[in-house]
């Protein structure tokens, strides 16, 4: 019986867990209102120009640079 108790605590006991604190968080969550998404959405749109910009100005340095070092 020692094995099948080690087995209970290794295995069965986290899985428990982990779906009752799942189950707990799915019943937390709410779908956000109007205000919330809009706000969350003009973060990331943001967040997307940020990043395409460092992206742009990276390849903008980058290509010189390069030409540069290659000598074509």
């Amino acid at each position: 019986m020692g094995q099948q108790e080690g087995f209970n605590e290794v295995l069965i006991q986290p899985l428990q867990q982990f779906a009752k604190d799942s189950i707990h968080l799915v019943k937390k969550c709410t779908k956000p209102d109007r205000k919330e998404f809009t706000a969350i959405a003009r973060a990331t749109g943001v967040g997307f120009l940020i990043m395409g910009f460092i992206g742009f100005f990276v390849k903008l340095v980058h290509i010189p640079i390069n030409n540069i070092l290659v000598g074509n």
